[in-house]
């Protein structure tokens, strides 16, 4: 039997790790390619509330599904109980190779990208990172809980200044934030599709808490508010983030540019300010790093009780599942030499949402199932709006970037034809022992 941590996450915990996964290399980097195709101001700020307004009907259902299954996992844990052990175990492998480790590479390359000193390698200076972070969450879970608390605090209290800062400072001369020009046109394009994907996943993270519920001191309390309250606080800071952006630097400059956070504070308070900013911004990616390196470990910790296949990563010592996170590493350094950043993103994307769309379905069944039965959770408000609100943005972005990018969409139906594998040979290993 494995010995199990004593410790255990109070509710500020739960939001700092719901915070630090959203808020990461997507705040900092998405603008420019969403601006390689759209041109009005108005239609990109929309884009990112209608992103926050996707990851909070998100948020309440994996609340109430979070509530009613109490277990840690995420979606892994939520599909298996809802429908069927395969379609669970796809979530999870989901997860384990892209869910987490793709979101981890791109925080890296953009880590990379923002440090302002040195001529360093971007891709081995990536895996350096992903490395000393993983080694950091191997020590102990209060670690973990400490780390992430601190760096957490430090990313929000940056973010809230360049916000404070840029809607005191006049924005740029000629800049137009609030336009009509072609707006409805560019709302209803192929092009606004595709970019609600990369808001999507600028706005990921905002089912972490899922994952780890059994490392809460009061699952049943403290997973909706940490889902919940970190989605809305979120959203909020994304949106005026998005608004100084756009509304200190022309278009034309932020269009295909990943580093946007050095070249509008570089805009609105001097070079070597806006290099300084560059450094802090770099830095506190860590944070984001980190909350994933966490969270994305315990899929496979969850997977690797109940799978053959997998039993290799199961805990070690003292409930950390360090085989888990060096697994999880290797990932990330393998996608980091091998994909590039656009890609990464479009292919991490569409995964994702497909399996967050499964487990909000999951909602209807789970009601249909407990009507007749006092079931002790949280309850989602004005059911079903949030849900098919969810389920149609889904659905429309999936539809649109199988259209506009079948290479990426192929990748994925391959990974998931190779998870469906692994788990026919996981069952086959266990039916060799018996």
């Amino acid at each position: 039997m494995q010995p199990k941590s004593k410790h255990k996450i109070t509710t500020l915990t739960g939001i700092a790790i719901v915070v630090a996964n959203m808020i990461g290399t997507g705040a900092f980097t998405s603008l420019g390619f969403q601006l390689k195709d759209l041109n009005n101001p108005s239609v990109v700020l929309t884009l990112w509330v209608l992103g926050g307004i996707l990851a909070l009907s998100g948020a309440f259902s994996y609340a109430e599904v979070g509530t009613v299954i109490s277990k840690s996992g995420g979606e892994y844990a939520f599909l298996s109980k809802i429908y069927n052990p395969l379609i669970g175990y796809l979530s999870g492998w989901i997860s384990i190779t892209v869910g987490f480790a793709a979101p981890i590479a791109l925080a890296a390359i953009a880590f990379s990208e923002y440090f302002p000193f040195g001529n360093f390698n971007a891709k081995w200076m990536s895996i350096a990172l992903v490395a000393i972070i993983t080694l950091i969450h191997t020590r102990s879970l209060k670690l973990s809980a400490e780390f992430q608390n601190i760096s957490t605090l430090l990313k929000v209290i940056l973010i809230v200044i360049i916000i404070g800062v840029g809607l005191i400072l006049p924005e740029h001369s000629g800049n137009d934030i609030v336009s009509s020009k072609g707006y409805f046109t560019e709302l209803t394009s192929t092009a606004f599709a595709i970019a609600l994907i990369y808001v999507s996943y600028s706005y990921s993270g905002w089912n972490a808490a899922a994952y780890i519920t059994e490392e809460f001191e009061n699952p049943l309390k403290s997973l909706p508010k940490a889902l919940i309250g970190g989605t809305v606080l979120v959203t909020v800071l994304y949106t005026l983030l998005q608004y100084v952006f756009l509304k200190h630097v022309p278009i034309e400059n932020l269009a295909g540019q990943l580093n946007v956070g050095t070249i509008t504070t570089q805009q609105m308070l001097g070079e070597k300010v806006g290099n300084f900013f560059g450094l802090a911004i770099s830095l506190l990616l860590i944070s984001g790093i980190s909350a994933m390196v966490w969270v994305g470990s315990r899929v496979t910790l969850s997977i690797a009780k109940e799978h053959r296949l997998w039993s290799y990563f199961q805990t070690q010592e003292n409930g950390i599942p360090k085989r888990a996170l060096w697994l999880q590493f290797g990932i990330s350094a393998l996608l980091l030499l091998t994909g590039t950043f656009e890609q990464i993103m479009i292919y991490c994307g569409i995964l994702l949402t497909a399996s967050s769309l499964m487990t909000v379905l999951g909602v209807f069944k789970l009601r249909k199932q407990n009507q007749n039965q006092q079931i002790k959770g949280f309850k989602s408000p004005l059911f079903p709006l949030f849900q098919i609100v969810f389920i149609l943005l889904s659905v429309w972005m999936i539809t649109y970037a199988f259209i506009n990018n079948p290479f990426e969409t192929i990748l994925g139906m391959s990974n998931l034809l190779i998870g469906t594998g692994t788990y026919f040979w996981s069952k086959k290993l266990e039916k060799s022992n018996y």
